[in-house]
């Protein structure tokens, strides 16, 4: 799978965001006073020039009366592999760390 850069996320984000704010019918403007947005912020989220904080993610969303999900469509995160164990040998034999003191 190819590495997505965090750009490419704003980008995808912002893609999401322009559809979402045309099949409700709204301007970049109008859905800025809705979120209490300046129209700008709306501009440069739909271009990909800025990543969006889950403030305005909520925002946005309830100012379209869509799910939060929506503008997060297509963008998922894949964890890396965890590291995985390996067996190492100790140079003294267990034996000899736990041995009873001679009395």
């Amino acid at each position: 799978m190819p590495r997505v850069r965090s750009d490419d996320v704003a980008v995808r984000f912002g893609e999401n965001l322009r559809r979402v704010r045309r099949r409700e019918g709204l301007s970049q403007e109008q859905l800025a006073v809705r979120a209490s947005l300046h129209r700008t912020e709306v501009g440069k989220l739909e271009g990909g020039e800025r990543t969006c904080r889950i403030d305005t993610l909520l925002r946005l969303a309830g100012a379209m009366a869509a799910r939060p999900e929506e503008l997060l469509d297509g963008i998922v995160w894949v964890p890396a592999p965890e590291t995985q164990g390996s067996f190492s040998f100790n140079s003294r034999p267990l034996s000899h760390q736990f041995r009873r003191p001679e009395t």
